[in-house]
């Protein structure tokens, strides 16, 4: 027996993209369904990356998404970058008069569960999208497979791909074709550890040794990473070992050590699909691009995404019109891509290529110089960090 249940939107992915969705959707009075294939429990555990851009924090606060996010992020106004043995801040506020926010994916991924489950929001933990057919018609179907193992069948007016990197919802819009794609020939280790911050801001180090970030998630659990192979064991350290790894790659910074409880080892990968719309399909978030962490733009450029979507499935289903939806690919390009090379321009200005011989050092050197010795570069390095201008809420 195959179960059908009928929706206006079908959103597959239960992360910040799908979930923002659903939440400004109904705003407007649009339904949705939502599926993950993980717990709730899963989601809401599963520590990522926490940088937002204050564009987001306010999508956030003002859309009635996260009240917490005022009260429990912190509020940087700058970051550190550290070569050559010394550290040179960039000051966000005196430089574009913005900032980001400290507030680990996880905790934001409560905050939207909690808001989307008080309003009644259909979601459905434990289902496995299969695929997704029937893009080029007026009704496209999500085929399923429920918590119980029950097949079950979603049909909607629009299907959305929120479903991360290794995305169902993707050959639905693209087939055959992946997308633009490169890999670094290096990756992050990161460890997560109990101790209070060594910073009161981030600090990007490039040394000799490799690169490091020195990051924390709350007043007593830092996290920290430093450049490695990716095909490295993550248990072939000791806590000795990775803390003189980490501690000689910061120069002139004491970190504060604790005991280590989680370590893994993230590799380095920029990926856009070739398409992001086809017929009643649209792709948003890691479904249609990914970016190295190094300039914080995951989840942000998720958010993006979604303002762009939510205006044109709104103009589509309320007003049978079009164009913004037509137009959807363009926009959100203009963005994704500018996000891309920011964050490869970040990712090579402060790594250690393997192959790097004494002139690409010497050279990279000089661009970090060119760029803390100049308020133009500073300011571009802020604007681009803080957040460039979003949609906005309509």
């Amino acid at each position: 027996m195959t179960a059908t249940v009928r929706t206006r939107v079908a959103i597959v992915g239960a992360g910040p993209a799908g979930l923002l969705l659903s939440h400004l959707l109904a705003g407007s009075g649009i339904e949705s369904i939502v599926i993950d294939q993980r717990s709730r429990e899963e989601i809401e555990t599963t520590i990522r990356a926490g940088i937002l851009e204050q564009g987001t924090v306010e999508v956030l606060a003002s859309s009635g998404a996260s009240d917490r996010v005022l009260t429990a992020a912190h509020r940087h106004e700058g970051i550190e970058l550290r070569f050559a043995g010394d550290g040179h801040r960039i000051d966000f506020a005196a430089l574009v008069d913005r900032a980001v926010y400290l507030y680990p994916q996880h905790e934001a991924l409560k905050d939207l569960i909690t808001a989307r489950l008080a309003a009644g929001q259909d979601l459905r933990f434990g289902v496995t999208a299969q695929r997704v057919e029937g893009a080029e018609t007026d009704r496209p179907a999500v085929i399923a497979t429920d918590a119980d193992g029950q097949a079950l069948t979603i049909e909607a007016e629009f299907v959305v791909g929120a479903d991360g990197s290794r995305s169902v919802a993707r050959a639905a819009v693209s087939g055959s074709r992946n997308g633009y794609f490169r890999e670094y020939p290096f990756a992050w280790f990161g460890i997560l550890c109990e101790a209070p911050p060594s910073a009161e801001e981030l600090i990007y180090s490039n040394s000799p040794d490799g690169f490091a970030l020195i990051s924390q998630r709350s007043d007593t659990v830092q996290r920290m990473y430093f450049q490695c192979d990716p095909e490295v064991d993550p248990d072939s350290f000791s806590q000795e070992q990775l803390w003189d790894e980490l501690q000689k790659r910061v120069p002139g910074t004491t970190l504060k050590e604790g005991p280590i409880f989680q370590r893994d080892v993230l590799r380095f990968r920029s990926f856009v699909a070739h398409e992001l719309l086809k017929g009643r399909v649209a792709l948003i978030g890691d479904a249609a691009h990914t970016v190295p962490p190094t300039g914080a733009k995951g989840m942000n450029l998720a958010v993006a995404d979604v303002l762009v979507l939510e205006k044109a499935l709104r103009a589509l289903l309320l007003e049978d019109d079009h164009r913004l939806l037509e137009a959807f690919p363009e926009t959100a390009l203009h963005r994704i891509w500018k996000a891309q090379h920011f964050s490869w321009w970040m990712t090579s200005m402060l790594h250690v290529a393997p192959e790097a011989s004494d002139f690409d050092r010497l050279r990279q050197l000089g661009e970090l110089r060119s760029v803390v010795e100049s308020e133009a570069g500073r300011r571009f390095l802020a604007e681009a960090y803080t957040g460039w201008p979003l949609e906005g809420l309509q």
